[in-house]
């Protein structure tokens, strides 16, 4: 799996950060799923190597316009494009009236399918919000002005390596029945021999997990929906120093961002949706919201539009 940053300012884009959104992508199955839409993520796909034709689905953290106002655009481009099998949208239950007026109002007309699923109910009773045969993905509230929500995504475990010097040495025919044993399964040979899949396999290979984790001031909810995951994007909008207005306007500091990483047991932490004012040049800086995070969890990133994260145990940047 791997994440590209697409937006990370809070609150209005600037000269070198856009608003919220953040792109997964899944290689093996040639998809992409996005998180949160700011106005004009659509052109920030444009400057990227990503292919909005493979975008399957959309998560939508809560209904504040840095976090929304692209998804109406970036939709109906798609739908002129006439190249999408479907996407399914996830959010909160205003999303579903919010998308029909846009559309409706400016008469835009969407060719392929639509899913809207809200997610209210799943992460009030913490049930799975989508599972296939590769993926889980589950959410949790946050707290914030309005209903927020954040989204977990787990690869599940794959089989452990093959042994296939010992399906040679036993005289097992290649084709079929290694795909079987690869699988765990148990097969029969021609020669009426019979084979147990998991006696060819090391152990399981534990997936991938991530956490996308914005808007919100510091939620013990949030925490234990990141206990033990690989990577943590976590909005960081203020400093520690302005620690009073963030509780006034319900947003996370660099610090609450790391107490929870820390609390968690998170791989790496990556600090995203960052104030413009602390732009380069300003008393504080955004390193310094970077510092304070380090200083309470050193595994910790500053996100910028474009990075890109290859997500594994300890991940790496580029």
């Amino acid at each position: 799996m791997q994440v590209t940053f697409l937006g990370t300012s809070s609150g209005v884009p600037t000269r070198s950060r856009n608003v919220s959104a953040v792109a997964l992508r899944l290689p093996q199955r040639s998809e992409l799923w996005l998180f949160d839409c700011g106005e004009g993520t659509q052109h920030q796909f444009l400057r990227s190597d990503l292919r909005l034709s493979q975008l399957r689905r959309i998560f939508i953290s809560h209904m504040h316009g840095d976090h929304i106002f692209g998804l109406p655009g970036l939709l109906a481009s798609i739908g002129l494009a006439g190249n999408s099998s479907g996407i399914d949208l996830y959010g909160p239950d205003q999303l579903e009236n919010y998308l029909n007026g846009v559309l409706q109002s400016s008469s835009s007309r969407i060719s392929y399918a639509i899913g809207i699923n809200r997610v209210k109910d799943a992460s009030k009773h913490n049930q799975i919000l989508f599972e296939d045969k590769d993926l889980l993905v589950s959410c949790a509230p946050l707290t914030h002005r309005v209903p927020a929500y954040a989204y977990r995504i787990d690869q599940k475990p794959k089989p452990g390596k093959f042994d296939l010097e010992k399906a040679k040495a036993l005289d097992i025919e290649p084709g079929p029945i290694y795909a079987a044993l690869k699988r765990g399964e148990k097969v029969c040979t021609e020669d009426g021999r019979s084979f147990d899949g998991k006696d060819f396999c090391g152990p399981p290979q534990p997936g991938k997990s991530i956490v996308y984790c914005t808007d919100t001031v510091f939620s013990e909810s949030a925490v234990n929906l990141s206990r033990g995951a690989d990577l943590l994007i976590h909005e960081a909008t203020y400093s520690h120093c302005d620690a009073e207005l963030a509780y006034q306007r319900q947003h996370s500091t660099s610090t609450m961002a790391a107490q929870t990483a820390a609390e968690a047991k998170v791989g790496q932490l990556v600090l995203t949706h960052l104030s413009p004012r602390y732009a380069p040049g300003n008393l504080l800086t955004q390193n310094d919201l970077l510092s304070e995070a380090r200083a309470i969890f050193p595994n910790t990133l500053l996100a910028k539009d474009f990075l890109k994260l290859e997500v594994n145990k300890g991940c790496n940047s580029s």
